[in-house]
């Protein structure tokens, strides 16, 4: 019987050992994390190995890039009737080298040219017309001239005759005095015509001239707008192609397309020197100044970082599009290299250097959990870990500085807690 009471134990504890594995089976448990666990940490994903080095406070900012010295190169405005849409016949190639004086662009000038030659023509006519009505002016005047002279001649004769009316018959003398005043009368409006003659052909001529003002400006302002069909580029540099509204979608523009005045079509920056444009929430701008050392990264090309430093911040706050009660301010950022990626319009991230600890032990935040009042980080002890009292200092975003209880070399667990941050 006692041996039977025996193998009843055994067998009893036989099964609570077997129902304890199937449940750490059924769990995933290991003997590596059992320790781990009784301290309500599952679910780890990793270790990190505490070391001694440089722990930098930062803040990231997005903005764009752009090129220190750059300049748009857009359709003419023309002046002028008939400047409506104006068609590329010549295009520079996207992303090419152009040097000072190289020619960008030009458009079609056919339109400004026969503009321009029948102008001339006109302008020609008109001046024929001028020396033609000039010339029949003054032999107009010259035969007024010498009528006046005629009357003033029978005038004269009329008065001679008037002397001889006290010695010849009353009847001749009546006629006499008729005779002189008939005269004296053609002679005023002769007089008074030919005033009126000359104003008359001086408001032709005028009329004539004004005409040929005209046309010769419209001339000059069709060969002015001919001459701006073509446009060479002002800088060195490299060509970067605008894009336009067409066909419901923006695209580049192409040769043979047509565009309006004051569209930009190319735009030449200078790759040697590259920036980007920041916006800077009002939360950060005390901490930011000039000179401060950057970290550029382009969102297109993950692999590229390029230093640089903060050479302008905005004094004057811009209202927020979310609301007015909102600023950010506006902080230009040099990039110090370039690269041929580095291209204008590239959406970038800039980190700030804002404080820099040297030879810091620097841990990720997600190690670093709390219980109560206490900051823990779970050091791994053996095959399992344990909870040690840290004491912390400066942290970012990501990572954090131990001040104090833990030394560099020591292995802890990740994913530790989410409420450290």
């Amino acid at each position: 019987m006692p041996g039977s009471k025996r193998w009843r134990t055994a067998a009893a504890l036989c099964a609570v050992a077997g129902a304890a594995l199937l449940v750490w089976v059924a769990r995933g448990w290991s003997p590596g994390v059992a320790a781990a666990t009784s301290q309500g940490s599952s679910g780890r994903q990793g270790t990190v190995t505490v070391a001694r080095r440089d722990f930098v406070r930062s803040v990231r900012l997005s903005g764009t890039v752009e090129a220190v010295q750059s300049t748009t190169v857009s359709a003419p405005r023309l002046s002028g009737p008939n400047t409506g849409s104006l068609v590329i016949t010549r295009l520079v190639r996207a992303g090419s080298a152009v040097r000072a004086g190289d020619l960008i662009v030009e458009f079609d000038r056919q339109q400004q040219l026969t503009t321009a030659l029948d102008r001339r023509a006109e302008l020609q006519d008109l001046e024929q017309q001028i020396r033609k009505r000039e010339a029949q002016e003054r032999a107009a005047a010259a035969k007024d001239e010498s009528e006046i002279k005629v009357a003033e001649s029978s005038v004269s004769r009329a008065e001679l005759e008037m002397v001889k009316n006290d010695m010849i018959p009353r009847i001749n003398a009546q006629k006499n005095a008729l005779v002189l005043e008939q005269a004296r009368a053609t002679l005023e409006q002769l007089k008074t015509t030919y005033e009126l003659k000359r104003k008359a052909a001086m408001a032709d001529v005028q009329i004539l001239r004004i005409r040929r003002d005209r046309a010769e400006s419209a001339m000059r302002m069709a060969e002015t707008n001919a001459e701006r069909m073509a446009i060479l580029s002002p800088i060195g540099g490299m060509a970067v192609l605008k894009s336009i509204w067409k066909s419901n979608a923006m695209a580049e523009v192409q040769e043979g397309e047509e565009v309006r005045g004051g569209v930009p079509i190319v735009d030449i920056v200078d790759p040697a020197a590259m920036r980007v444009r920041v916006r800077v929430n009002q939360g950060d701008i005390n901490e930011l100044g000039t000179g401060q050392s950057v970290q550029v990264g382009l969102d297109a090309y993950p692999d590229l970082h390029f230093p640089g430093k903060v050479a302008q911040i905005s004094p004057l706050g811009v209202m927020s599009n979310l609301s007015n009660k909102v600023r950010g301010f506006i902080a230009l950022i040099e990039i110090q290299g370039s690269h041929p990626n580095l291209m204008p319009d590239l959406t970038a991230s800039v980190d700030v250097e804002l404080a820099r600890t040297r030879g810091a032990l620097v841990v990720p935040l997600d190690a670093v959990r709390r219980d109560g009042e206490r900051t823990l980080v779970s050091v791994q002890q053996g095959s399992g870990f344990a909870d040690r009292p840290v004491t912390l200092g400066a942290k970012n975003a990501h990572e954090v500085v131990i001040a104090s209880g833990l030394d560099a070399g020591a292995v802890i667990a990740r994913n530790v807690a989410r409420d450290a941050r």
